[in-house]
């Protein structure tokens, strides 16, 4: 749907078994605790960069992807310093191989988080005349509902993304998903396409960091003023170390969302900036991702969660919304999407949408696009094109 430009914070650690009440009777979202994990202090961690880890004040870059920035003209040693904010074309590298996001530490102050701004996706009428028979009725709107707070206890897998574009700092949301190939120690977030790189004529955004639970207990700004870190991000901040997007997201989103609507999805891998355990560890929680791709008519109910930015929100709080999913086709040639009512804003995308499988909360696809009235959402099916994204990430950079 669209993302949001705002900043955010860091930590906490603790394992607990979730019972997400977002979902309420009708879905029951559940987030299991991790088995055989040490538990975890409540209090926040310190927090240190990667750069600091490593014993150097230098940005710490796997050489393959210096090489590549050199390639481009751009001087590592320099990035973390400001180097970043070049958005030249030659430097902006947009092909799937060239993401890279090292760890700059204290980029991301409570601050600066919260002066994010959406970078609003608009869904374009224009695009879903091609195919207008396939597509169900607009749905009702359905006003979002405030997720109960504390959120570690409710709704503890989602948080909110943040990153900078070539505007200025964005945000969007995410949600902590299981690792197959690593049980129990997952550090894999899933979100949308948008989200981490601009699509057709752009390239990867950068500085992209993740705040699970973010302002944990739902405070407001007036009682956010002069917080510390643990209250804006109670489990610590989440870099990426490692993103993957669809190929027709890269070639064929847009503002609008355009032809790559329907790719719209992002897994990303991440790495906090203190500590060893792994996201899911330290969480307690993360979701199975539901590839079978189901038909909205096979399915009675969906939830979307995420942090809306824009007007009349601020991007502080979590919502969710639940309906029965509807169809919207964009092309012919394109999946048809789901769609939901619902009246989130800028900065609810990437966030996950959930339903129950024999019993069990699966994400099942991601906000993407909506209308300019924010009266629904609509998001991705998630099929064999998602799994291998999932999957190649899991069993190349699963472990690290």
């Amino acid at each position: 749907m669209r993302s949001t430009r705002t900043s955010a914070t860091p930590s906490r650690g603790r394992r607990t078994a979730l019972a997400v009440t977002g979902l309420a009777a009708a879905l029951a979202l559940t987030a299991t605790a991790c088995e055989g994990s040490d538990t975890a202090s409540d209090k926040p961690d310190a927090t240190t960069s990667q750069a600091a880890d490593s014993g150097t004040d230098k940005v710490q870059i796997p050489a393959d992807l210096a090489d590549k920035l050199k390639e481009h003209g751009i001087d590592v040693d320099q990035w973390k310093d400001g180097a970043w904010k070049d958005w030249d074309k030659d430097k902006w590298l947009s092909e799937a191989k060239d993401f890279v996001n090292p760890v700059i530490e204290g980029l991301w102050k409570p601050e600066r988080m919260k002066s994010a701004k959406e970078a609003n996706k608009t869904y374009s009428t224009k695009d879903a005349a091609a195919d207008a028979g396939v597509s169900d009725p607009d749905p009702v709107p359905v006003e979002a509902s405030a997720e109960k707070t504390p959120y570690h206890e409710n709704a503890a897998p989602v948080g909110k993304i943040f990153f900078d574009t070539p505007e200025g700092a964005a945000v969007c949301s995410g949600t902590v998903i299981k690792d197959v190939n690593h049980p129990g120690k997952s550090n894999l977030v899933w979100t949308a396409g948008h989200c981490v790189h601009a699509g057709d004529g752009g390239g990867w955004y950068r500085n992209i960091m993740f705040v699970p639970a973010y302002n944990d207990y739902g405070k407001s700004e007036a009682q956010l003023t002069n917080s510390d870190a643990s209250e804006i991000a109670p489990y610590g901040q989440w870099w990426a170390d490692w993103a993957s997007t669809s190929n027709e997201w890269i070639a064929g989103g847009s503002e609008t969302g355009g032809a790559g609507a329907a790719y719209d999805y992002s897994v990303l891998h991440v790495k906090p900036e203190s500590g060893a355990k792994s996201l899911e560890e330290t969480v307690g929680a993360a979701l199975d991702v539901d590839f079978s791709a189901p038909s909205a008519t096979e399915v009675a109910t969906m939830g979307a969660w995420g942090y809306p930015q824009a007007a009349p929100y601020n991007g502080l709080k979590m919502f969710k919304c639940i309906d029965q999913p509807g169809r919207l086709s964009l092309s012919t040639t394109l999946p048809t999407m789901y769609r939901i009512g619902c009246t989130m804003t800028g900065g609810s995308s990437g966030g996950g949408w959930f339903r129950v499988v024999d019993g069990e909360t699966k994400l099942v696809s991601n906000t993407s696009i909506g209308p300019a009235d924010n009266t629904w959402l609509a998001g991705p099916q998630l099929g064999q094109e998602a799994e291998a994204i999932y999957q190649s990430m899991s069993k190349t950079y699963g472990g690290r």
